[in-house]
């Protein structure tokens, strides 16, 4: 291995310090595990953050990646890429839309929908057209996807922020149609189905239903963010396709790629020609070998049956959760769908991070309250049975120590 054997005190005396690293640095991973340079293994419960929707070093997926970066890894836009208008023409086949951008991340995914909105109101003869977004949503770091994003703590120290966002709660009707009737330059709503970030909270579907309604009342785009939530994490290729409703816009990244930097934005008819040439573009976006890992991605997905292992596999996970920490003083929630899932404590819990992989478990907490999961789709029964019999006594551990000062 080219790793290193031992992580050093200081480790990245050259990289800049915008993480809040562990001390571990992993070294090889393979199905729903991954080793450390140290030999220490883990079961990985967050794949990458519902990017590595395979898994690690996937039968199937390893040598198609190999085969394409012996062939072409990138190529200017400037010219055709077939492999982009296999992935457009599967990506439209299953959402049920009309075209797709694409581009590197989701954070650019979500830039280019905004600028999709903004020219929408344009070409609409609206000088200043604001774009609905919600309270505890994330969209990126950007500046434009930061001033989207509800969280101040991660917006503070970037002001001016850009305007044109007003900002509702999420699942609240009453809310948009208030803002609706009050406000003419409204062009479009912009939410994620299931807010990651912002702590597993999901759009219930009878809202996802009003809000495609006020949509088409008002002859708005409706916005779906899916970057996190989608390609098969809920059980469905898309979470909002519980709701039985079709966005206007949907941006995609994270899991299409299962690991190969990837976005996406698919277009329904209404916004599928607002962009023409020289309207947007992108270096990275689109190149083969993220093209070819997306093919390959979906296609592996569908062979192996994984939208139906995330929401066989996912409900007995949270059942299992529910089960172990029911009555536990302190466990506010257990909520989600498929391989998408939160566990809301009553007090912040980052050091579970640090626990839990000491303990031989991957995952994150996200909104100072929530352990997130969000595993490899290819979870099994057990490794779902693994993932509670480490996690609950951890929980429950840190709930029965006394809560420590702020």
């Amino acid at each position: 291995m080219n790793a290193p054997e031992q992580v050093p005190a200081n480790p990245e005396p050259h990289v800049m310090k915008t993480y809040g690293r562990l001390p571990v640095a992993l070294s090889h991973g393979r199905g729903c595990w991954v080793w450390d340079t140290e030999g220490r293994k883990y079961l990985d419960g967050l794949g990458g953050i519902a990017v590595n929707t395979l898994g690690h070093a996937h039968p199937k997926l390893v040598p198609a990646l190999q085969d394409q970066v012996s062939k072409l890894i990138h190529s200017s836009n400037y010219y055709l890429v077939p492999l982009q208008e296999q992935l457009a023409a599967r990506l439209c086949e299953i959402s049920g839309l009309a075209n797709v951008f694409f581009c590197s991340t989701g954070l650019e995914a979500n830039e280019a929908a905004l600028k999709i909105a903004r020219k929408f109101g344009h070409d609409k003869g609206i000088a200043r057209p604001e774009i609905v977004v919600y309270e505890r949503a994330f969209h990126g770091r950007s500046i434009a996807t930061l001033s989207a994003t509800g969280n101040p703590k991660v917006q503070a120290g970037f002001g001016p922020l850009v305007e044109g966002f007003p900002r509702v709660p999420l699942n609240d009707v009453a809310a948009i149609e208030k803002l609706a009737a009050s406000n003419p330059n409204i062009v479009a709503v912009f939410l994620e189905v299931i807010q990651g970030e912002g702590g597993i909270n999901p759009a219930t579907a009878d809202y996802l239903r009003a809000v495609r309604r006020l949509c088409d009342d008002k002859g708005w785009l409706l916005m779906l963010d899916e970057v996190q939530c989608g390609i098969g994490r809920t059980g469905k290729w898309f979470a909002h396709q519980w709701a039985g409703i079709q966005p206007d816009v949907m941006p995609l990244a994270k899991g299409l790629g299962s690991g190969v930097p990837i976005g996406a934005v698919v277009c329904g008819p209404r916004a599928a020609t607002v962009l023409g040439p020289g309207n947007h573009g992108t270096t990275f976006g689109g190149n083969p070998l993220s093209m070819r890992a997306g093919v390959e991605t979906l296609r592996i997905m569908e062979e192996e049956g994984l939208l139906a292992n995330a929401a066989t596999v996912g409900a007995a996970l949270k059942a299992g959760l529910q089960r172990e920490l029911a009555g536990v003083d302190g466990v506010v929630e257990v909520r989600g769908q498929g391989l998408m899932l939160g566990i809301e404590l009553a007090r912040p819990c980052g050091e579970l991070l640090g626990r839990a992989a000491q303990a031989g478990l991957m995952l994150s907490v996200t909104a100072d309250k929530v352990v997130r999961l969000v595993p490899p789709l290819i979870l099994s029964q057990d490794e779902a049975a693994q993932i509670v019999a480490i996690l609950c006594p951890l929980i429950k551990s840190f709930l029965a120590e006394p809560a420590t000062q702020a």
